[in-house]
């Protein structure tokens, strides 16, 4: 009697674990903030040994995602997908969707992660390269996230010392205009010629967004970005706004599809769209990109509070597609503990994925 062995890339097993991690000080914006990471990591074996790893970042004053919910979407994986072949990633990614991931894109996007780092580390192929290659570096900007204007002149500083030129300044929320008015001037007084992007989350009315961008003329500030001040559907509303400032507006969470990325770009509501792989998972994001690409919208990649995995699969992400106009890959300097090894590396604003040799190369301690 014969034995069939199973295809080397075959799934053997799918594991899903909680994975908190610590921060220095709370993250937050307009909808909220958050003290720990409370992320999940999923873990996919195949036939030969070959593991791959992804990460769910849930964010719930983002979108309303939570780690419970990308467990409960995650666990259900052990019951289908053993047996399966990662070459067919994209189908995987599909079926997984009906089955759930629509409901949580943060799940989403670790199931197709860690199924295409298990592909590509058995094929040696580094995740950047397999995105298109273009390129092996970005700039990213670090975040100033809500607080008093003390604060942000302190992180201000903090971001400055290490090199960083942009900062990105989350704004909005139950404080008002005249408080992110005097965090803004306190931050543009620490390093007036830095590059702002000022994220409002969705969480500015139009009649706020009027007297904030009035405020910031009166301080002669000229933002390098309007990131998603006003709510997801307001689309004529973000039109007016790039149309009365003259500022450039991006879209974050506007676009969570491609259809969504359509919608925008058909409304000429914004000038840039940010790409988080974590609102919808890799193959949405390619799809977003190509929409984008084609109604020349820039780009931003961005994520939620991650890790370095999920951060560097952004990164090779972006500089594999190539032509992204802004990045804000940060959220590991908000860390205070690092449970992996590899990933990007970091010199001042500078990340570099060259090193990466197969998959995304980040692997648990």
């Amino acid at each position: 009697m014969t034995t069939t062995n199973p295809s080397p890339t075959c799934i053997r097993s799918i594991e899903v674990e909680p994975l908190d991690i610590p921060l220095f000080a709370p993250f937050g914006i307009s909808g909220g903030a958050q003290v720990t990471a409370n992320n999940v990591l999923v873990t996919i074996k195949l036939a030969d040994g070959t593991r791959g790893y992804g990460e769910a970042a849930p964010f719930a004053a983002y979108n309303g995602e939570t780690q419970a919910g990308a467990l409960r979407v995650l666990l259900q994986a052990r019951e289908w997908l053993p047996g399966r072949n990662a070459r067919a990633w994209r189908a995987l990614a599909a079926e997984f969707s009906r089955r759930g991931g629509r409901t949580c894109g943060a799940a989403q996007c670790a199931f197709e992660t860690a199924l295409l780092d298990a592909l590509k580390r058995r094929e040696r192929v580094p995740l950047w390269r397999y995105f298109g290659g273009a390129g092996v570096e970005l700039e990213t900007d670090m975040t100033v996230t809500t607080g008093s204007p003390a604060e942000a002149a302190t992180a201000a500083r903090a971001i400055v010392g290490r090199g960083i030129r942009s900062i990105k300044m989350k704004v909005g929320g139950r404080h008002g205009t005249a408080h992110d008015l005097s965090r803004i001037a306190a931050v543009h007084e620490v390093s007036p010629e830095a590059p702002l992007i000022l994220d409002g989350n969705a969480g500015i009315s139009r009649t706020e967004a009027r007297e904030l961008a009035r405020g910031i003329k009166r301080l002669r500030i000229v933002p390098a970005l309007l990131e998603q001040w006003l709510a997801k559907d307001d689309l004529d509303g973000m039109r007016a706004l790039g149309e009365e400032t003259g500022w450039l507006v991006a879209a974050d969470e506007s676009v969570c599809s491609a259809r969504d990325a359509q919608r925008v770009a058909r409304k000429r509501a914004v000038q840039v769209i940010n790409i988080k792989l974590m609102k919808a998972g890799i193959a949405v994001a390619l799809d977003i990109a190509r929409v984008a690409r084609a109604h020349r919208l820039s780009l931003m990649i961005g994520g939620n509070i991650e890790s370095i995995l999920a951060m560097t699969v952004s990164a090779c992400f972006a500089a594999g597609l190539g032509g992204f106009r802004f990045a804000d890959l940060d959220t590991p300097l908000f860390m205070a503990e690092n449970p992996f090894r590899g990933g990007y590396k970091l010199n001042r604003a500078q990340i570099s994925v060259a090193r990466i040799a197969a998959g995304h190369g980040v692997t648990p301690r």
